[in-house]
């Protein structure tokens, strides 16, 4: 149902490209993507979920930024590849807030996990001798009830935002997806508060894990100087290079994409910067997850030797 002071009821997706020739092949390229994502990420809440030597904080965190990156990911992909098959992607006002909401919900979600997995190998390497009291389940828990109310209270303060917009006669949104600032540029009436409100929040969401992660990496930073042998470096800087690699992957698009104005930013290169850490990311998380990571490759080996051994 269209907002009350709207006369939009549906929008036009205009998908990521305009070209005949490109539509075929980029569906194929992205359903590969997408079936990666699904497999990798579930695989991986699997590979944590049934096997025990798993079961700690870090691999806690893991299990939840898997789950994560396949919601948001099918929340946007699968509208994604009807754009290249369909002449016209038609998408109903509702249906649009639904989709942002998510969208945003599961982005925030994100950003705030990978500092709680962050303050995770803080505890774990700064403070190794207390790292069970420090990280005990009560903790994890409400570190992870942190993450999600945090992720519902920004992606309501964007829908709430967006919703209020009165949209007339153009409903073709630019892009693949109906994310905000195409939105906003759809709007008949002064943006002006609207983008305040996103750069406050998206400052916020983006602003609060960063400092975590750099506050967090900082001190473990020191903590390995003091380290004298060379192995007891490499493996505390291991336990950390998978995560700091996510971490630059994930904030690095969404600054690029969301702390600029939208005169900066054509709408163009923001296409390219959203489907960096709506397809990509996803896709990426869980392969670098795996294939860094000891436990990780131990506990996959055994699953596949026992499923080859059945």
């Amino acid at each position: 149902m269209a907002a009350e002071n709207s006369s939009v009821t549906e929008f036009i997706l205009a998908g990521l490209t305009d070209q005949p020739g490109l539509q075929i092949p980029l569906f194929f390229l992205f359903l590969g993507f997408y079936l990666v994502t699904v497999v990798g990420n579930l695989g991986l809440i699997m590979l944590i979920g049934l096997n025990s030597r798993l079961h700690t904080p870090m691999y806690f965190f893991l299990f939840n930024l898997s789950l994560i990156d396949f919601c948001y990911s099918t929340t946007i992909t699968p509208k994604m590849l009807k754009s290249f098959v369909s002449k016209h992607n038609i998408i109903l006002h509702a249906e649009c807030m639904t989709q942002l909401f998510f969208f945003c919900f599961f982005v925030i979600s994100e950003s705030f996990v990978l500092s709680a997995m962050a303050y995770d190998r803080y505890v774990a390497i700064c403070r190794p001798l207390v790292y069970t009291v420090t990280m005990s389940p009560e903790v994890c828990l409400l570190l992870l009830l942190g993450v999600y109310v945090m992720g519902f209270s920004g992606a309501l303060a964007h829908t709430g935002s967006i919703a209020s917009l009165t949209f007339c006669a153009n409903n073709i949104v630019n892009h693949f997806m109906c994310d905000i600032l195409p939105l906003l540029e759809l709007s008949c009436n002064s943006t002006y508060v609207h983008e305040l409100v996103v750069f406050v929040v998206v400052a916020v969401d983006i602003g609060m894990p960063i400092i975590t992660i750099f506050i967090s990496y900082g001190l473990i930073l020191c903590s390995i100087l003091h380290i004298h042998s060379a192995e007891g470096k490499s493996k505390a800087f291991s336990t950390c290079s998978s995560h700091i690699i996510v971490v630059c992957l994930f904030f690095g698009s969404g600054a690029f994409m969301y702390l600029k104005p939208p005169s900066i930013l054509p709408l163009g290169q923001g296409k390219v910067s959203s489907l960096f850490y709506t397809i990509v990311v996803p896709m990426l998380n869980p392969l670098i997850y795996s294939l860094r990571n000891k436990d990780v490759k131990i506990a996959l080996r055994k699953a596949l030797g026992i499923k080859i051994f059945l």
